[in-house]
């Protein structure tokens, strides 16, 4: 995979397209990946001795193919490749 964690990206297809964030996590097995206010999921979860129950939304994944490296220089999402030397 090109996009690593701490990289910033675009979205390009999707319920959240054009939205831009940072990579928090990788998943190379799945081809997925987990973008920061990406695909907001709703997790309930169960009461703890100490913690009540509650509704929490955390980030997806989301599939690679569906995003881009986003350059901050030109302000929009560009191609990356690799060249072996």
């Amino acid at each position: 995979m090109k996009i690593k964690k701490g990289d910033t990206v675009l979205v390009i297809a999707g319920k959240d397209k054009g939205k831009k964030g940072k990579v928090l996590r990788t998943i190379p097995s799945e081809h997925r990946i987990v973008v920061e206010g990406v695909n907001i999921q709703t997790k309930h979860q169960k009461a703890k001795q100490d913690i009540p129950a509650q509704i929490v939304k955390v980030e997806g994944p989301i599939d690679v193919s569906n995003v881009m490296y986003f350059d901050k220089n030109s302000g929009k999402g560009v191609r990356i490749g690799y060249e072996l030397k």
